[in-house]
């Protein structure tokens, strides 16, 4: 992904001109498939600035494919006008450096911690070694596994990175499914029983948290289901997936 970033500055009289223009052009950044996302922000401290950003896919995807694409002679329409009015646009590449603040909580603390992460692994493999269809891949299981499994996700959730540090991160976890050739009837049960596992232990239930824990188990799943067959050459070496309330690692188009 790259980010482009568009500074302009407009007298307070052409603001409310401006400001439509770009809510029309949005339309057609909006039905570009090289765009991930875009934000108009005016300065609060010198209302005649204004800073556009645009997430593109690539720069390429912006420089030939978005102006030379179907929109782009709709988005330049509305905009020209304003052109002469930039003072600045470039594309930037995001480094590491990133992250939430404090004022929202992460989904780790907000589940209850640790503690609350161990009584659910512990309940839920519980029920998964009574369980008929998915019992079996559990055969063997080792008995510190749902301890590993709550770290797993106390790091997913924004807790401490301890299953990095203490279990070798995402290369050891994706090697645990490799050659199993989980069905997804066995996914499927897997899901339903961490579900019901959830209410046994009370993790929060309010709509949002459980919203967001269900599309990481719903994602995280079926990654796991489709490395897991036995023509599967997924990547070995990746950086651990990082879930938030609503945001799910970046989608890039292959």
């Amino acid at each position: 992904m790259i980010v482009e970033y568009i500074r302009y500055r407009i007298d307070g009289a052409d603001a409310a001109g401006f400001e439509a223009a770009y809510g029309r052009a949005a339309e057609s950044l909006a039905a570009a498939p090289q765009c991930a996302d875009y934000e108009l922000s005016r300065c609060v401290d010198e209302p005649e600035w204004y800073v556009l950003r645009i997430t593109w896919t690539s720069a390429d995807a912006h420089l030939k494919e978005f102006r030379s694409g179907e929109h782009f002679a709709a988005f330049f329409a509305e905009i020209k006008p304003y052109v002469q009015r930039i003072e600045e646009m470039r594309h930037y590449e995001r480094t590491a450096v990133r992250g939430s603040g404090g004022s929202v909580p992460s989904m780790y603390d907000w589940a209850g911690g640790e503690e609350a992460l161990r009584r659910l692994t512990e309940v839920f493999y519980g029920h998964v070694l009574k369980d008929e269809l998915i019992g079996p891949l559990f055969a063997h299981m080792d008995k510190h596994h749902p301890a590993y499994v709550a770290l797993w996700l106390g790091e997913v959730f924004g807790g401490p990175e301890r299953y990095s540090a203490e279990r070798g991160g995402y290369h050891h976890m994706i090697r645990q499914h490799l050659g199993k050739a989980i069905t997804e009837p066995q996914r499927r049960r897997w899901v339903s029983l961490l579900m019901d596992a959830a209410d046994e232990v009370g993790l929060p239930d309010d709509p949002e948290f459980r919203a967001a824990f269900a599309g990481y188990i719903e994602w995280g799943t079926r990654l796991a289901r489709a490395n897991s067959q036995p023509d599967a050459t997924p990547p070995l070496e990746a950086p651990m997936p990082h879930w938030g309330w609503g945001v799910a690692p970046p989608y890039i188009p292959s």
